[in-house]
């Protein structure tokens, strides 16, 4: 498969020279034809990455091509063959849906009468046929953020860059916007997309790469991570809020510990995560030597994401 996106080294710094590293030489290929994840904490370096891809931010050092093409370069070129949908919304709140992509059609010289043939079809893909003539200002969150998606993709770019796309949507809005987006996957697109939202990494990723402190911990698809980083069942272990205590009975961490000494416990807060072969046997075992409350499972993706990265709270999140 051909190469849309081919990172070597990639850097970026701001504030000059001496600042800070948002992003420590990272290396990375999108496929045509793939959906291509960044998975990363707040500060990770996912948006300094997706900001340089599509040229709002100058690469500090590196290699980066983009559709064959030197961001350095060929800037321009790459803007007028990618669609972008932006953390921000920035719709014109004065025009209506329908309004706003024949003007942003325009802005990619697509001829009028095309352009609304396009917009019809994208306000079907997105859901949004109904609310064509509806000023911007009266739609919902969700709704926004569907019609960002429609707009990066009237004048058909051949890469799609999503940047946390459904974050602050509800379920029924997030589930939507995967809908259209595994539409587009299924007619060829090539996606890249950042997203903290395991599940949609597993819904739409074929590969993804896990980045904290500006570096890629992990790269591969979602299953072959969760195959290769942890066992294949979970069995979460309820404790007091203190972490010392569940049930009236003291030390409750300590004794499940101690219980389940042959496998891999983590705490957060008060739960313990207890990562196995076998939870069947796990579970049986805290609750009839333990009789602690407990969630068994399989273990799934953002079981990688925090045992590679850590299950505390930092103070850039």
């Amino acid at each position: 498969m051909s190469v849309v996106v081919r990172a070597r080294g990639l850097v970026k710094r701001y504030g000059g020279p001496v600042g800070p590293i948002a992003v420590d030489g990272i290396a990375f290929e999108v496929r045509r034809g793939e959906c291509y994840g960044f998975l990363g904490p707040n500060g990770a370096g996912k948006t300094s990455t997706m900001k340089m891809i599509y040229g709002l931010s100058p690469v500090t050092e590196g290699e980066l091509e983009v559709l064959g093409l030197d961001v350095r370069r060929d800037a321009r070129a790459i803007k007028r063959r990618t669609g972008v949908v932006p953390q921000e919304d920035s719709l014109d709140p004065d025009l209506t849906v329908l309004e706003n992509l024949l003007v942003y059609a325009g802005y990619f010289d697509v001829a009028r009468r095309e352009a609304e043939r396009r917009a019809d079809e994208l306000l079907a893909l997105v859901g949004l046929s109904e609310k064509r003539a509806v000023r911007v200002p009266l739609l919902s969150g969700g709704m926004k953020r569907r019609l960002v998606l429609a707009r990066a993709l009237v004048h058909r770019p051949e890469l799609l860059l999503l940047d946390e796309p459904t974050t602050g949507l509800d379920p029924q809005a997030r589930h939507v916007m995967w809908q259209a987006l595994r539409a587009l996957l299924a007619g060829g697109a090539t996606i890249v997309l950042t997203t903290h939202y395991m599940e949609e990494a597993a819904q739409l990723c074929d590969r993804l790469c896990i980045m904290d402190v500006g570096r890629i911990l992990v790269e591969g698809a979602p299953r072959e991570l969760i195959a290769r980083h942890v066992p294949p069942e979970v069995v979460e272990v309820r404790l007091a809020p203190s972490g010392g205590e569940a049930g009236g009975a003291p030390g409750a961490g300590e004794r499940v510990r101690a219980c389940l000494a042959d496998h891999k416990v983590e705490q957060a807060g008060d739960t313990l995560f207890v990562y196995c072969e076998r939870g069947a046997e796990v579970a049986r075992l805290v609750e009839l030597e333990l009789g602690l409350p407990y969630l068994r499972r399989p273990a799934n993706l953002e079981d990688v994401f925090l045992r590679l990265t850590g299950r505390d709270l930092r103070a850039s999140q």
